[in-house]
């Protein structure tokens, strides 16, 4: 069954977007994705931006209104942002929820791939640069260091058989958003992805992985930090004895 059989124009999709100073990248990805998914619904998360990105999301409105714009008071984090979008595109009626980055690391070719493997079964697709025909480009040593071995870390320890947990480019269900209760998620950062993968796989949902090239942004400043990836870690340690302990108490 092709693509265009399953539906994946876009019809009951959200595709939610977290902004921080983004003025250079928005319109453009905005256009991309409608390109790429034509009926879709484009929901961009704003922290108050002070380049102005809001503003740029709220002309485009006013000529498609297909594409909206939620403005928070300040910058609040990267989960709570998520958090937010899903749960307007769920009270909204999306019967798929997207997320992806504004800075065009994600390239919207994709989404159809990634909106498919929900339409036909899985509880989420996940664009990966790790399983075969996923690749990063323009990333230095270091950086792709800790990515793979991160996302190894956090398979091991978790018991996710699942390449890349911190990959932010995702389809999901409704269903399986409402199941996996990703309100009650907490983390930021690469840890808000591991959080959910990890949620996800605890209530049995069925996880398709998508070979993706992720390339770094070209334009603007990263919002990557040692503070975010020490936060990962640590919640991949704290998962890890949450498991350990329900599985003692099961056993007990």
């Amino acid at each position: 069954m092709g693509a265009e059989e399953v539906g994946t124009d876009g019809d009951g999709v959200w595709v939610v977007v977290p902004t921080y100073q983004e003025a250079d990248n928005i319109a453009d990805l905005i256009s991309r994705v409608r390109r790429e998914l034509s009926a879709a619904r484009i929901l961009v998360v704003d922290d108050a931006s002070p380049d102005g990105t809001a503003a740029i999301v709220e002309e485009m409105s006013a000529r498609d209104g297909r594409v909206g714009v939620l403005c928070r008071a300040g910058k609040q984090g990267l989960g709570a942002a998520y958090r937010a979008g899903f749960r307007q595109a769920m009270d909204e009626g999306a019967s798929i929820c997207v997320q992806m980055d504004a800075d065009l690391s994600h390239d919207p070719v994709y989404l159809r791939e990634l909106v498919s493997a929900v339409r036909l079964g899985a509880d989420a697709s996940i664009g990966s640069r790790y399983v075969p025909g996923g690749d990063c480009v323009n990333w230095p040593y270091l950086r792709r260091f800790l990515s793979r071995w991160g996302n190894r870390y956090a398979a091991g320890m978790l018991g996710l058989a699942v390449n890349d947990s911190t990959s932010g480019f995702r389809a999901y269900s409704s269903d399986a958003l409402r199941r996996m209760d990703f309100e009650g998620v907490t983390a930021e950062g690469y840890g808000f992805q591991v959080e959910m993968t990890h949620r996800l796989v605890r209530c049995r949902g069925r996880i398709v992985e998508i070979p993706i090239v992720f390339a770094d942004r070209v334009r603007g400043e990263s919002k990557l930090s040692h503070h975010i990836i020490g936060e990962a870690f640590r919640l991949v340690t704290a998962l890890a004895w949450k498991d350990w302990r329900r599985g003692r108490r099961r056993k007990s």
